[in-house]
């Protein structure tokens, strides 16, 4: 005969058998990022000559949508999440972050492996993670293990117009949007939940949810921003839209 499972198994189980996806769409009708300025490599050299490349995107506003990121906030939403055997890393390469935003749920360890055959020196003095590498070779690797939630910008005392941004959600419920602005977010259980878009120069917005078993929730986001009124990333900015179910 086989165990009867506890009730708080069975409460996980039903709302596991209930949840849904949480889906929609990113507008943003105009370019939102500053392009980079970098001064000649002969500034920023040490050692090797390694070129500093920095890609314009192929449309504007594909990367701008495809640069911001989506998850929930709730008290019922288990924190963290990542799996042991997760990976994330940001690299140096050619003098540049890559990826220059990384997205990382709570408990998450970021290595910071050096590919250049020049010295790099990572650091960040964020609330959320403050950190100093020092000073590490080409083929050398830093690990960082990042425990609370908020925006982490990274940077490289050798070179100054390297940068880099680390997103740390609360949880394993966050997405990407592409570049046409979709975004989906699996499996969330029953309840309710705040849902945040944040873009690093348009700021957070946030709308509020609540997940039933009868319906599947679709939020959009428009973010405006002008460009004469630039918001620091850690200012918090909650949208007057209403997130709406179909």
């Amino acid at each position: 005969m086989k165990p009867l499972l506890s009730l708080p198994v069975l409460v996980v189980l039903a709302a596991s058998a209930f949840a849904q996806d949480v889906s929609g769409t990113i507008e943003i009708n105009r370019k939102l990022t500053k392009r980079s300025v970098t001064a000649p490599i002969p500034l920023y050299q040490r050692g090797a000559v390694v070129p500093l490349e920095k890609a314009l995107p192929e449309s504007s506003l594909d990367f701008e949508r495809s640069r911001v990121v989506i998850y929930l906030e709730g008290q019922s939403l288990a924190s963290g999440g990542s799996a042991a055997n997760d990976r994330y890393e940001m690299q140096q390469l050619n003098r540049e972050f890559a990826p220059d935003l990384l997205v990382v749920p709570i408990g998450a360890v970021v290595a910071f492996p050096n590919l250049d055959p020049i010295f790099h020196n990572v650091f960040s003095l964020s609330k959320p993670k403050s950190f100093d590498l020092g000073s590490y070779d080409k083929g050398d690797s830093r690990k960082v293990t990042f425990g609370k939630p908020g925006l982490v910008n990274v940077y490289c005392h050798l070179h100054t117009n390297m940068s880099g941004t680390i997103l740390v959600v609360p949880n394993r419920y966050y997405a990407r949007a592409d570049k046409q602005g979709h975004y989906e977010i699996h499996g969330v259980p029953p309840g309710r939940y705040t849902v945040v878009a944040w873009h690093k120069a348009a700021g957070f917005f946030r709308k509020q949810i609540t997940i039933s078993d009868a319906q599947q929730t679709v939020v959009n986001f428009l973010l405006p921003l002008a460009a004469e009124q630039p918001q620091t990333a850690g200012e918090h900015e909650t949208s007057t839209g209403t997130a709406g179910s179909q």
